[in-house]
């Protein structure tokens, strides 16, 4: 159970897809002008994370090595599928909103670097749980910059009125360059607060440059100093 909660803290926290890693920004700046866009976009790739990545676990010893991104790109697309047909036969306005964002999940970075880092080597239910992980910190960046997007930009959060009537909304927020916006005043605050991010690197893995990294209890950085 620990290895489980582990890769939850490491999907949602320590290696947040958005605000630590930094991938899969096309969908993240580009359907985040609301809270419900942002919510819905995160739990349908939440859901091809978690499937897709039992998937590739479970086939992990029987998929060629010469053709095992063909391979992923075929599990995911299948899955992505799936929650497609499932959004638009049931959440036909969401469906609309996200348009062409939801067959474009098949190629994620997010989820194709998990099935080559993490889902190809490990058994299928920490691999599962990876992707549970993954997908629930991708889900909760996208919301949290699509409500503050909403809240500044229309004065509502997932549709309900927040702001008072005066309140003049800051129609840029809602535009693409608000999108830029809210990312780095969210990263700024983390950097504030010690918080793991793309910036302060905190709680990062070792990439070998240890001039400039921050951790100083690092081993690899003492004997790194020691030559």
């Amino acid at each position: 159970m620990s290895k489980v909660f582990e890769r939850l803290y490491n999907g949602i926290i320590k290696e947040n897809p958005t605000f630590v890693l930094m991938l899969g920004m096309c969908p993240t700046l580009a359907v985040t002008t609301g809270a419900m866009n942002g919510l819905g976009m995160g739990l349908s790739t939440c859901a091809v994370l978690m499937m897709s990545n039992l998937m590739i676990s479970l086939l992990r010893r029987f998929i060629p090595e010469r053709v095992r991104m063909p391979a992923y790109i075929v599990v995911v697309a299948s899955f992505v599928t799936v929650v497609e047909l499932l959004m638009q036969a049931y959440v036909r306005s969401l469906y609309a909103s996200l348009g062409l964002y939801i067959p474009l999940i098949v190629v994620n970075c997010i989820i194709l670097g998990r099935a080559e880092s993490y889902a190809s080597k490990n058994p299928p239910l920490v691999s599962f749980f990876d992707g549970v992980g993954m997908g629930l910190g991708f889900t909760l960046a996208l919301t949290v910059i699509g409500a503050v997007r909403e809240l500044l930009g229309a004065g509502t959060v997932f549709g309900f009125r927040v702001m008072p009537q005066s309140f003049t909304p800051i129609s840029i927020m809602v535009l693409a360059p608000g999108a830029f916006f809210v990312l780095a005043c969210l990263t700024a605050l983390q950097n504030k607060l010690g918080a793991p991010s793309a910036t302060n690197k905190k709680g990062f893995t070792c990439d070998g440059r240890c001039s400039g990294c921050m951790d100083k209890s690092c081993s690899m950085r003492e004997e790194s100093d020691k030559e």
